[in-house]
């Protein structure tokens, strides 16, 4: 979600471990694919950077210790309207239908659509 980055970090602040399905708070890196410090006096980035690299990914340390994701190897950025939301999906409409239901309201589909054509005027 570009722009909303302060949002989704608040929102995985207050995530309880408990949460089901879990969520992999752990994949949520800055854009320039720095790991974010959680402040002084916490091990957040640190233990983001051991559950990120016990999935395989390679985190690399800087001179400055900042911490980091290479995007070019672990970067995930799927073309628009690719990517499954997991929310329930209408069903298709049928091949044939019933009683000519559908076919009734197509026709008063069309038949507004005349209307606002010519400014209901007709």
């Amino acid at each position: 979600m570009p722009r909303h980055s302060r949002h989704v970090g608040q929102a995985l602040k207050w995530l309880s471990p408990d949460a089901a399905p879990p969520v992999p708070w752990q994949r949520v890196v800055a854009s320039n694919g720095t790991i974010s410090s959680r402040g002084p006096g916490t091990d957040g980035a640190e233990r983001q950077r051991a559950t990120l690299e016990a999935e395989g990914v390679e985190v690399v340390v800087g001179r400055s210790g900042d911490m980091r994701v290479n995007f070019e190897a672990y970067g995930w950025f799927p073309a628009p309207g690719t990517v499954a939301t997991g929310a329930p999906q209408p069903d298709a409409p049928a091949e044939e239908e019933q009683d000519g239901e559908a076919g009734d309201l197509d026709e008063l589909t069309s038949e507004e659509e005349e209307e606002d054509a010519d400014g209901g005027n007709s």
